[in-house]
């Protein structure tokens, strides 16, 4: 029976693997390394958290106390932890290099003393930064425009390092941007969806213009699967699903499903250092027997109607009420 660390398992795209890796696999644990920060939440794991093949456990990638005894214990890592919103990267980017790169750094030290069988480093499409035109592959040169992508790019650089330099085995995985349900209400999906529900305001950066690829959460997870299974030592591989999207597209379909007015959207001032467009090229993971198994039409729907369906869940976010409660019983350090 192999034993996964997954970082950052309590968040949108970590607690949805996690899920999928326990319900499709019988002879795998799974370990849960969280920091419980603001978008960390474990109701995003009730149906599973009394499984006995899998385990919680409290704490911060950047404390090398906490994660070697895991890392000693563990087959592979898939690192999913991370401060990952735009916008907050801009307020305050020294959150992000010190998780994004510093705890990526303790975890590679670790699996290099350990002699990990893999570590998977989940990076983003943002690496590349924007393009008008055309795909990016994974030989492209990378060019972060926010202090966010910077920090992924550095961890992705990073983990690449310890393939060269250490002969670890590592695999890349960059993911254009991931929808459904459990996402954090703060990303252009989650968030208007909420909004629209309870009638409020859809508020639209700049013109509205700008394209995303959108990829269905379990999609994704299926696709880290098959890098982290069939990938070659030290390769990145691009998952996307060739649905690109405006902001304004996306805001039209929710608005749409949930039958409310467009009279809820709202243009505000566009975010500093907005991208584009990204867009990549995933010819390179369809050799590992991957694509994607949802259209995006089924996705949105069944996304627009989790949310619709799981109020309890987001509205607690909203209010503040969870953060409080995990405080209080997770607030003895570790």
């Amino acid at each position: 029976m192999r034993t996964l660390l997954v970082t950052g398992g309590a968040g949108f795209i970590g607690s949805n693997f996690i899920r999928y890796m326990l319900n499709k696999h019988s002879n795998i644990r799974i370990v849960n390394l969280d920091k419980l920060t603001y978008a960390g939440n474990l109701d995003n794991l009730r149906d599973i958290e009394k499984d006995d093949r899998y385990r919680f456990v409290k704490g911060d990638i950047c404390d090398a106390s906490i994660v070697d005894p895991l890392v000693k214990e563990v087959d592979i890592i898939v690192n999913f932890a991370a401060e990952s919103h735009v916008d907050r990267s801009i307020g305050s980017p020294d959150d992000f290099i010190q998780t994004d790169v510093f705890g990526t750094f303790v975890l590679l030290e670790a699996a290099r003393k350990y002699s990990i069988d893999r570590f998977v480093q989940i990076s983003t499409d943002e690496v590349y930064g924007s393009t008008e035109n055309g795909f990016f592959n994974e030989t492209d040169t990378l060019n972060p425009s926010s202090p966010y992508a910077a920090s992924k790019c550095g961890a992705d650089r990073l983990v690449y390092s310890y393939y060269v330099t250490y002969k670890l085995p590592v695999v890349i995985p960059r993911s254009s941007n991931n929808f459904g349900p459990y996402q954090y209400p703060e990303k252009l999906i989650s968030l208007f969806t909420t909004n629209a529900i309870e009638d409020k305001s859809l508020p639209i950066y700049g013109d509205g213009l700008n394209v995303r690829d959108w990829l269905y959460v379990v999609d994704n997870c299926e696709g880290v699967e098959a890098v982290m299974e069939r990938g070659g030592d030290g390769e990145v591989y691009n998952l996307g699903a060739g649905n690109e999207k405006t902001n304004l597209e996306i805001t039209g379909l929710i608005l749409k499903d949930l039958g409310k007015p467009e009279s809820l959207m709202t243009y505000v001032e566009d975010r500093l250092g907005h991208d584009r467009r990204y867009a990549l090229d995933t010819s390179k993971i369809k050799t590992l027997d991957w694509a994607p198994r949802h259209t995006f039409e089924d996705a949105m729907a069944e996304t627009v109607a989790w949310y619709r369906d799981n109020e309890t869940w987001w509205k607690k976010i909203k209010s503040g009420e969870y953060l409080e409660y995990y405080r209080q019983q997770y607030k003895q350090s570790h």
